[in-house]
């Protein structure tokens, strides 16, 4: 049984990201090289929003839960800033790198369109951060132990392989919105981005009722995917085309960068 709910929850968490990396990244070496150092970015961050809260920690009065509880909001709401700190500041890396190897290349478009590039890189924030999410809690289902024997919730697996994978599916989504609304200069669609992270890095706070924390989760998820298809040129009839296999440039591996 414990087998069995180890691989479901990491096929859960892991199988819609796994399966676009293959489909859609893991032929493109330079894709792949844009992914690995997305996931760098967002692992600095959190060492930084770690170290912060981790000195904060030791500096506070351990015995008082009031403030224990304050830092744990404090690290929350820090971590979240720092990620989307980290995700411009590689959005300004992109660009320089994409306008470098335009001056390399003998082409005269670009090698890898930003819309290529900020899909790519927000899955590989997405990656890391489902990694970090869900590792332990998949370390803990192999056993020993009975999930809810104590009278706890028995979805606890099963909820956090969801709530995983909606965060690293919303990570990609942010990343395509993020960067278009840098190229653009819509500052408020990036404030959105921000605020949509920090709604539902803070829903978790309802755990464990899950139920709270999941279909929020789900309905920004749906707001996000449908924002960021529409920031990456997409409309009803090319979504329309696409599903009956009638347009194949639409799919991203075999899209042309503009």
């Amino acid at each position: 049984m414990t087998a069995a709910v180890f691989f479901g929850c990491t096929f859960i968490a892991f199988g819609p990201a796994i399966s676009l990396f293959v489909f859609t990244i893991a032929r493109e070496p330079l894709r792949v090289i844009f992914l690995i150092a997305g996931a760098f970015f967002w692992l600095v961050s959190l060492l930084l929003s770690s170290l912060v809260w981790f000195i904060s920690v030791q500096i506070s009065n351990k015995e008082s839960v009031a403030q224990q509880k304050g830092l744990l909001i404090f690290g929350v709401v820090l971590s979240v800033l720092l990620q989307e700190a980290f995700r411009f500041a590689y959005y300004k890396l992109l660009k320089k790198a994409n306008e470098g190897l335009l001056a390399l290349s003998q082409e005269e478009t670009m090698p890898i369109s930003i819309r290529q590039l900020a899909y790519v890189s927000g899955l590989g924030f997405g990656f890391m951060s489902g990694a970090f999410s869900v590792v332990n809690i998949l370390a803990d289902s192999v056993g020993p132990g009975t999930v809810g024997i104590h009278g706890d919730s028995q979805h606890y697996f099963l909820s956090s392989a969801f709530m995983t994978m909606a965060i690293i599916l919303l990570h990609m989504f942010w990343g395509v919105v993020f960067f278009d609304a840098c190229e653009k200069r819509q500052w408020l669609a990036v404030a959105a981005v921000v605020i949509t992270h920090l709604v539902v890095s803070c829903l978790t706070f309802q755990n464990p009722n899950y139920f709270g924390s999941l279909i929020p989760t789900y309905i920004i998820l749906f707001i996000m995917g449908t924002w960021a298809f529409y920031a990456a040129g997409g409309s009803l009839r090319n979504l329309k085309l696409c599903l009956t296999c009638k347009d194949k440039d639409f799919l991203l591996a075999n899209h042309r960068p503009r």
